[in-house]
C-alpha cells in the first residue's frame, strides 16, 4: 500500500483508447515542475516510435504474472486483450521525492487505484465525439483492424465510466485541453490539506512574533 504520508499528489488520467491522454500528458510534463510519470508495464506489442522503459516496460505474459506474484503492482488489469500494470515502487519513489505523479491508466485501473487511494486526483479525457475518436484511432494506424474494432467497441463502455472521475477534460484542442490539465493539477496543489506543513511554518512565525511582542 502507498505510504499515507504522501508528499505529492497521485494524479490518475484515463480515457478511451485514442482519447489523446498520452499527448496531453507529454505537454503537461514539459511545462509543470515537480511532476513525475509512472511508466506502466504491459504485455502488448511495442508500436512504431515507442521505446522500452520510456513509453512502457514491455514484458512477456509470463514475466507479468511473476510480477503479480511478487506484489509489484499497485493495480493491474486486462485491457483489449493485454495486461497493464502500475509499479507501486515507482509511484512511491516519485511521491517521496515531493513530486506529483501521473498515472496514465485505463478505467479499470483507475477504479482499482481509487478504491485503495480515494484521495487521488482523477481526471477523465473525453473525446469531442465518437467520430473524432474513430478518426484518431484510424489515423494512427498502429493496430490491426480487429484490434481497432475492439478498441472502438470498448470505448462505448469506457465513456460511461466518466462519473467515477472528479474532473472531465474534453480534448477538442491539444492546447486548450493540456492547459486545462495544468490548471487542475495546479489547483490541487493549492488545497489547504495539501499544504499543511508549509502553512504550519507560516503560522509558527506569527506565534513567534506574538511572543516577541509580549516580551518587549
Amino acid at each position: 500500500m502507498i505510504n499515507e504520508r504522501m508528499k505529492g499528489n497521485l494524479i490518475i488520467i484515463s480515457s478511451p483508447s485514442g482519447g489523446g491522454k498520452g499527448t496531453l500528458i507529454k505537454e503537461v510534463l514539459k511545462t509543470l515542475p515537480d511532476i513525475g510519470y509512472s511508466i506502466s508495464y504491459t504485455t502488448r506489442q511495442m508500436r512504431g516510435g515507442e521505446e522500452n522503459r520510456r513509453d512502457y516496460f514491455f514484458v512477456s505474459e509470463e514475466k507479468f504474472k511473476d510480477l503479480i506474484e511478487q506484489g509489484e503492482f499497485l493495480e493491474y488489469a486486462t485491457v483489449h486483450g493485454n495486461f497493464y500494470g502500475t509499479s507501486i515502487k515507482q509511484v512511491q519513489g516519485e511521491i517521496d521525492l515531493g513530486k506529483d505523479v501521473i498515472l496514465e491508466i485505463d478505467v479499470q485501473g483507475a477504479k482499482s487505484v481509487l478504491g485503495k487511494i480515494p484521495e487521488a486526483v482523477s481526471i477523465f479525457i473525453l473525446p469531442p465525439s465518437f467520430d473524432v475518436l474513430k478518426m484518431r484511432l484510424t489515423a494512427r494506424a498502429t493496430e490491426k483492424k480487429t484490434d481497432l474494432d475492439l478498441r472502438l467497441l470498448n470505448s462505448f463502455g469506457e465513456v460511461r465510466q466518466l462519473e467515477e472521475f472528479e474532473y472531465i477534460v474534453v480534448n477538442d484542442s491539444v492546447e486548450r485541453a493540456s492547459n486545462d490539465l495544468r490548471t487542475i493539477i495546479s489547483a490541487e496543489r493549492l488545497k489547504r490539506n495539501r499544504q499543511t506543513q508549509a502553512i504550519q511554518v507560516i503560522l509558527d512565525s506569527f506565534d513567534t512574533a506574538i511572543l516577541n511582542t509580549q516580551g518587549d
